[in-house]
């Protein structure tokens, strides 16, 4: 998720349990430009594997080329982004928009497995349909498949809806039952009983959880305890503030106080949600310029 999954977020994430993290999106464009900005996202560190690079863009051959030059950050595998509904992407062709030129779609997932190893890990994250009169994942999944994808993630929404109204899981079905891949299914899980309940409904091999972990990170420990013994982990506030504490020193060790407080603003506006006084503390938060306050002001707030 374009500003949320950098290296803090997703080294946290890991800590809490998630499988797999993947970067925030990188445009094709960008990597063999060598703008410096965007291959900045294609760093990670060894307690982030097994880690993906997800690449977007519109031009087959530009793709590959971004994909062969991301071998040399040794990400653990290439995801390629056909489901991003925002504006400034799809009217560039790329995102979502790739929804509807089935073609060219296909051409870049075979030009981008012509240009990595046999053994590299491809897979293609993409959505119901650009509208929802025109819902096309199974065709579409088939043909990503057929192109050499090696794993599917559906997000059963269409670009036109983006995040609004309710994923339909009955396309994560249909498209598990039709598919020889691996599908991970993708929309509104954000909660364990969200979880469970997608994995039984659908019968996908994995789901991914994106929105879901803004603020929420612990999900993965609760969804993980829960497939052990059936049994839901509470949080309690110390654990969160814990939590919060090591997103903001993990921040500070790849990027200046001044751009942590600022960018931080916007997770924190995630952790707070449903807190009693929460609109009071996230105004005092957006009003603080030192982590040395920051830390005081959550450490006050969580262990009330």
């Amino acid at each position: 998720m374009a500003g949320y999954t950098d290296r803090p977020f997703r080294l946290l994430c890991r800590e809490w349990g998630a499988d797999v993290v993947v970067s925030e999106m990188v445009s094709a464009d960008g990597i063999i430009h060598h703008q410096r900005q965007t291959l900045a996202y294609l760093e990670f560190t060894k307690g982030e594997r097994p880690f993906g690079a997800q690449l977007f863009g519109s031009d087959a051959l530009i793709m590959a080329k971004a994909a062969e030059a991301c071998l040399g950050y040794q990400p653990d595998f290439i995801d390629i982004n056909m489901g991003c509904p925002v504006k400034k992407v799809t009217k560039r062709g790329a995102g979502g928009a790739l929804m509807a030129d089935l073609i060219k779609a296909v051409q870049i997932v075979r030009e981008i497995r012509r240009a990595l190893p046999p053994d590299f890990v491809v897979s293609v994250k993409f959505r119901s349909g650009t509208e929802i009169n025109h819902l096309n994942y199974l065709d579409f999944g088939l043909a990503m498949q057929d192109a050499g994808a090696d794993l599917l993630t559906l997000h059963p929404r269409t670009v036109k809806q983006v995040f609004s109204g309710v994923s339909n899981w009955e396309h994560i079905a249909n498209l598990k039952s039709h598919v020889t891949i691996p599908v991970i299914g993708n929309g509104d899980i954000k909660s364990v009983d969200d979880a469970q309940k997608m994995q039984n409904e659908t019968g996908c091999d994995s789901i991914m959880i994106g929105r879901g972990a803004l603020g929420n990170p612990w999900l993965f420990y609760q969804i993980r305890q829960a497939q052990k013994d059936n049994n839901q982990r509470e949080i309690t506030g110390d654990q969160k503030l814990d939590s919060l504490l090591r997103h903001l020193d993990y921040a500070l060790q790849v990027k200046p106080e001044r751009l942590v407080v600022r960018e931080i603003r916007s997770h924190l506006c995630f952790y707070t949600k449903g807190m009693s006084g929460g609109a009071i503390l996230r105004n005092t938060i957006n009003h603080t310029d030192s982590i040395t306050e920051l830390k005081k002001i959550l450490t006050e707030a969580f262990r009330q």
